[in-house]
């Protein structure tokens, strides 16, 4: 283990100092957000070096890699999407870095194919209703800055674009598959192909979704705002503007193929109830379904209706939305969004030792299909601390090495899932813990809410007493406890780590925001406010002040061992945070244990693979004890 205090790489500090609604705000590290700067170029090859040096002693680093690789090595199938009887699904087989688009049994893109360097990405796609045409975006190196083109099926050649600014855009096809709604520069654009200029439908800009009725006729639009989002819609045979719809909690409107309006709200029911109305009469609606959780899919099929949440599908009556049944599922776990045509339904299914499998329902024996291999035989465990945090355990009870995991924020939801960089962690003896804090979706709306804005500081608590929990009843010990986060999670486990490092032996910040003063000047942090508040109201900058981890490091504090990952091409969160923070941690840590910096210059916020994982893996090992 290095000598941390001796070995951290220099960065000079400034004594920049701000007035801000009153308050002083230092920011010694403000040079290192300019990554073109020669001065950050030569820290972040100083910080390459120095991870180098460090990984270079870790000599299990090779066999965590092994062990990724092993269970990753699983493959993947989508549930199937089938248009104009076709079906198009995404199949990655164990030794492919990319999934490839099939329309039938036929591969139609492969990303590797078009890019051998492998850092072309499919980050959406979407078939016409006739099955003819196919609408993909891509991106490259992991930015997210997807162009949209359209394709050929039979032919496989493009027939339309490429069209930039349609990040992850929302494709609404119309019957005939000459034109569609979409998404580009966050407004609603109409494109016919072949024609150079769109028109605008919504020019106000936002983060919108699209739905089209199956005949065409009904285009209902939502976009979010705050804790809730704003919905039109649009009756596309007459020449009428999108009707507004008012709205005061989050609310999804689709036609369905029966010609009702259907409409999943969190008005009235923090979890979200299904009501159902006419679409001539878009405010008038009355209840149709309660379901037992947080909703995540919605399907009308023939005779019933299919309701997905967290962990359940259940079967009702179309006509009058009775509870029929419940669809058989392989165990407890996660199932994914539902698919349907005619009187059958797919989905997806995993949990933790069960890689994702695609399950066919049929209504009319009521049916469940599926297949699956279990690669691993571990032990499963749910706890709930005092004040309600849900914790979900993989692992045998302890003292053992232990990886705290969390996210925390914008309402998702972290179920069971097949992770192979959690099994390794448990095959090797150790044990990995799921932390379902507020901020997330687990428990609905109002848990979300109880964890934004104002109510940050809540998440972080959740996450510390998670912590304590682990500790108070002999699972681990906080020698053997580290934390492990990603994106909003970097900053979930940044906070913990400042706030009460004596708790922990180890951290791992992927893709962190860590400068909540500045977040919304880098990335995406402009489009985040409804989560975090703005720095420019004065009441949200003393609360992201009172936690924003780059400031709240203090110098002389021994901190745990810390690992911060950052990616050259990510575009939602700037590796920025990553620096400052880095750079804040490794001058003022008074322990011995390491701060250290993985910085990858060609990758993504979302392109993290084998090598990152079993590097995470690796130094978590070496700071908690784990041996492999």
């Amino acid at each position: 283990m290095i000598d941390s205090v001796q070995s951290h790489p220099f960065a000079e500090r400034l004594p920049l100092v701000e007035q801000m609604h009153g308050r002083t705000v230092a920011d010694p590290y403000r040079r290192l957000e300019d990554p073109s700067a020669a001065g950050t170029q030569r820290w972040l090859q100083d910080q390459d070096d120095h991870w180098l040096t460090y990984a270079g002693t870790l000599t299990n680093r090779f066999g965590w890699k092994n062990a990724v690789r092993r269970l990753s090595s699983v493959g993947s199938v989508s549930a199937p999407v089938r248009r104009g009887g076709r079906s198009f699904t995404l199949r990655r087989a164990a030794d492919q870095d990319h999934a490839v688009l099939y329309v039938d049994e036929t591969p139609l893109l492969d990303p590797k194919q078009l890019d051998p360097t492998g850092l072309t990405t499919l980050d959406a796609w979407q078939p016409t209703p006739d099955g003819s045409k196919l609408a993909v975006q891509l991106s490259r190196g992991g930015d997210e800055r997807s162009t949209l083109s359209v394709l050929d099926v039979a032919t496989g050649l493009t027939i339309d674009g490429p069209i930039d600014g349609c990040r992850y855009s929302p494709i609404a096809w119309l019957p005939d598959g000459t034109s569609f709604y979409y998404v580009r520069f966050r407004q609603v654009r109409h494109h016919q192909l072949g024609v150079r200029d769109d028109s605008i439908v919504l020019d106000g800009e936002a983060s919108y979704g699209l739905e089209i009725s199956a005949d065409g006729r009904w285009l209902t639009i939502s976009a979010v705002r705050g804790a809730g989002n704003d919905l039109w819609l649009a009756d596309l045979t007459t020449d009428a503007p999108p009707a507004y719809v008012p709205q005061d909690a989050t609310t999804v409107m689709s036609v369905g193929p029966d010609d009702r309006l259907y409409v999943v709200t969190t008005q009235d029911s923090p979890t979200g109830r299904i009501c159902v109305g006419d679409p001539a009469e878009p405010t008038v609606w009355h209840d149709y379904i309660q379901p037992s959780g947080p909703l995540t899919g919605l399907a009308v099929l023939d005779e019933v209706v299919l309701v997905g949440t967290l962990s359940e599908i259940t079967v009702h009556d179309r006509e009058t939305g009775l509870f029929r049944s419940a669809v058989e599922l392989p165990g407890l776990g996660s199932v994914g969004s539902l698919s349907a045509a005619g009187d059958q339904a797919w989905f997806t299914y995993t949990d933790s030792v069960t890689p994702p499998t695609v399950c066919r329902y049929d209504a009319r024996t009521g049916q469940t299909a599926y297949q699956g291999e279990v690669r691993a035989t571990v032990e499963t465990h749910r706890l709930t601390t005092s004040s309600g945090v849900e914790l979900q355990i993989i692992g045998k009870p302890g003292p053992r090495p232990t990886i705290l995991y969390g996210y925390g924020g914008f309402g998702q939801s972290l179920t069971p899932t097949y992770s192979a960089f959690a099994l390794a962690w448990v095959e090797a003896g150790g044990t990995f813990v799921t932390a379902a804090v507020r901020g997330g979706g687990e428990r609905g709306t109002a848990s979300h809410q109880a964890g934004t804005r104002r109510n940050k500081q809540k998440v972080f608590d959740d996450f510390v007493e998670a912590a304590e929990h682990l500790i108070g009843t002999g699972w681990t010990t906080p020698d053997q406890l580290a934390l492990c986060g990603e994106s909003n999670g970097g900053l979930l486990v940044a906070a913990a780590l400042t706030q009460r490092p004596v708790l922990f032996a180890a951290a791992v910040c992927s893709a962190p925001l860590t400068d909540m003063v500045r977040y919304e000047q880098s990335g995406l942090g402009a489009r985040w406010t409804a989560e975090y508040g703005s720095a420019q109201d004065p009441d949200d900058f003393n609360s992201l002040l009172s936690y924003s981890p780059y400031h709240q490091v203090t110098d002389g504090v021994q901190y745990p061992a810390v690992l911060l990952t950052s990616f050259g091409n990510d575009t939602r969160v700037d590796p920025l945070h990553a620096r400052k923070f880095c750079a804040a941690l490794q001058y003022a840590t008074a322990s011995h244990r390491p701060v250290l910096l993985r910085h990858e210059a060609d990758a993504g916020h979302t392109t993290g693979g084998i090598n990152l994982a079993a590097d995470m893996l690796a130094f978590i090992a070496d700071q908690t004890g784990l041996c492999t």
